[in-house]
């Protein structure tokens, strides 16, 4: 997302829209984009250096790595900042500032259950297994002969 520094007004200019997947490139690592960044924020020069604020969100497809199958994950960027002092040219890319934020915000062991809507086919398995032992723990102590006093 480029920002040409003649449209930002003295009071700061707000931004919001869409703009191509900034991590394209991780698709060789099992990520990818499910759809478009969307951004939503405010920036603004003073004393010589460009500021923007606002928040970030991208949606990408990962798998899980429970039961290893594809999930799509909204990353979150609820506080994205920047500061850059200004040396030229006219444009300022933030690009590369968006694409770190989002990078930082990627789960390291992404999961599908984490945002609770799903519930993890590893995780059925799990207690189905831990049920029928409990039931055989409970079994055992079904055949103990105690007598009543």
């Amino acid at each position: 997302m480029k920002v040409h520094l003649k449209q930002i007004s003295a009071q700061g200019l707000h931004l919001e829209g869409e703009e191509d997947c900034p991590i394209q490139d991780l698709e060789s690592e099992g990520i990818l984009c499910a759809g478009r960044l969307h951004y939503d924020i405010d920036v603004g020069v003073a004393g010589g250096g460009l500021w923007a604020n606002g928040s970030l969100s991208q949606p990408v497809e990962l798998r899980c790595v429970s039961c290893l199958e594809k999930f799509v994950h909204e990353i979150l960027v609820p506080v994205f900042a920047v500061h850059l002092e200004l040396h030229g040219p006219e444009t300022v890319d933030l690009t590369p500032f968006m694409r770190e934020d989002i990078l930082l915000n990627l789960p390291a062991h992404p999961r599908c259950d984490r945002d609770g809507d799903r519930v993890c086919k590893v995780k059925e398995v799990v207690t189905a297994d831990q049920d029928a032992k409990r039931k055989l723990d409970w079994s055992a102590l079904d055949k103990l002969k105690i007598e009543n006093r």
